[in-house]
């Protein structure tokens, strides 16, 4: 376990408190972990599913890509389409 000193604001602590005393956390501590699991879970990027990673590979076996050598190229094939 990594132990940090970490400055917020007096809101912050507040909403921290609220959190603790919602979830039944011990402290803020638990609290701010939490909180950090939820964003990790919601705004970074997930995990692939393996349906999905499945899907392309029967693509890429279709040969439904294309290979573009440029950027340019890839975008007179948008507008021309």
């Amino acid at each position: 376990m990594v132990q940090a000193i970490v400055n917020i604001g007096e809101y912050q602590d507040r909403i921290l408190t609220i959190i603790k005393g919602k979830f039944g956390f011990k402290n803020k501590s638990e609290a701010m972990n939490y909180v950090i699991n939820k964003y990790d879970q919601e705004l970074l990027e997930p995990e692939l599913k393996p349906e999905f990673i499945n899907k392309i590979r029967n693509l890429e076996k279709k040969g439904e890509f294309k290979k573009y050598k440029s950027l340019t190229q890839l975008r007179n094939q948008i507008e021309n389409a």
